[in-house]
């Protein structure tokens, strides 16, 4: 059977895409009733990291603030609901009523807005780079006397190795905003997420009390807007410097990867969270990547280890998924390698050479 054509079903669906969306994928109608206005992201949550184009009828692209930019209605339906190309080419041929070898049927004209758009566009990543080049100016070293909320709230999490790396940085009062309006004013540290080849591309915060607790907001930990021709997917928070180790350790969160970096000594680089976690290129250079994962009740930070490793032996690194050994206790929802830290110290982790036996073992296999 053949299958469809992309350029039928593309200029068939051109000018009917919030339709196609908000049947293929409803999860979608709280960003289509909003065209250009931030809302949560439909993949990970969030407050305000989702938006679909303004001309998405057009189009039917979108943006997240974490995941990036899906530039048309296929890409869009790709990433939210994790289908291939041809589901996702199927699907709207089928919503359209489209078969193989059929002729797009006529449409409306509709204006064209490209020039607008790119305008729009070109303003908001240049408020981005602003912003975030500000930002940075204004923070200083986790190591300056002004940044003790910093280090008493690492302190408080159990971390005792503060990293002195360029990628984490304090700032004095920063703004906190909620739907684009000033919700308050906190300190926060600032954490640098780089892309794969190493260019910076936005700041994940970590809004703090004064006294070293997270801020009483909704989302204390979020990630700022970045520029268009920037992409988060791949990249990560480059704690530990690489230098000429081959051997690079990777976590989820900034104080588990604290964390590990602390119970093994290791370079070690944290992927904010697990969806950037299956997405992570390790550098030019690395041979081995060492995947700390948190245990979940719901299984998703093994998941996203599991998704990790298998691409990455696939692309001929070698990759093994490091688990918290034991049961999660009752009540709690995860187990990490800061909760390990924290109950055993450095004697909990396993020891280089014992990870990667582990790692040949799963080459071999």
């Amino acid at each position: 059977m053949k299958t469809l054509d992309k350029n039928l079903v593309k200029s068939a669906a051109s000018g009917r895409w919030a339709g196609i969306l908000a049947a293929l994928a409803p999860q979608l109608q709280p960003a289509l009733d909003r065209p250009g206005r931030h809302v949560p992201c439909p993949v990970h949550g969030g407050r305000d990291g989702f938006r679909v184009f303004e001309n998405v009828e057009e189009t039917g692209g979108s943006v997240c603030n974490t995941c990036g930019i899906f530039t048309d209605g296929l890409s869009t339906l790709m990433w939210v609901n994790g289908w291939d190309f041809p589901t996702a080419l199927r699907a709207v041929g089928d919503y359209l009523n489209l078969r193989s070898g059929a002729i797009a049927p006529e449409r409306k004209t509709v204006p064209e807005r490209k020039t607008v758009d790119e305008e729009r566009q070109r303003l908001d990543d240049a408020r981005a780079r602003a912003s975030l080049n500000r930002v940075w100016g204004e923070s200083v070293p986790l190591s300056d006397p002004s940044a003790m909320p910093a280090r008493k709230y690492l302190a408080r999490r159990g971390i005792k190795k503060m990293e002195a790396a360029a990628s984490l940085r304090f700032h004095r009062v920063l703004g906190y905003y909620e739907d684009g309006k000033l919700a308050g004013e906190y300190p926060a540290i600032l954490a640098k997420i780089s892309s794969s080849d190493g260019n910076p591309v936005t700041i994940h915060r970590i809004y703090l009390t004064p006294e070293g607790k997270l801020a009483p907001v909704e989302a204390p930990k979020k990630m700022m807007s970045f520029p268009f021709d920037r992409k988060v997917v791949g990249g990560a928070i480059r704690l530990s410097p690489l230098g000429d180790s081959k051997i690079l350790a990777i976590a989820e969160g900034v104080e588990t990867a604290l964390a590990v970096a602390e119970g093994t000594e290791l370079p070690v680089w944290s992927s904010v969270n697990a969806l950037l976690m299956e997405k992570f290129s390790p550098p030019e250079g690395v041979k081995t990547v060492l995947v700390f994962a948190d245990k979940d009740v719901s299984g998703r930070g093994q998941e996203a280890a599991r998704v990790l490793v298998q691409r990455l032996l696939g692309s001929g690194i070698d990759a093994v998924a490091v688990v918290p050994k034991g049961e999660i206790p009752d009540g709690q929802k995860s187990v990490d390698w800061l909760d390990i830290l924290n109950r055993y110290g450095k004697p909990g982790f396993p020891t280089v050479g014992e990870i990667l036996a582990s790692c040949k073992l799963r080459r071999a296999a």
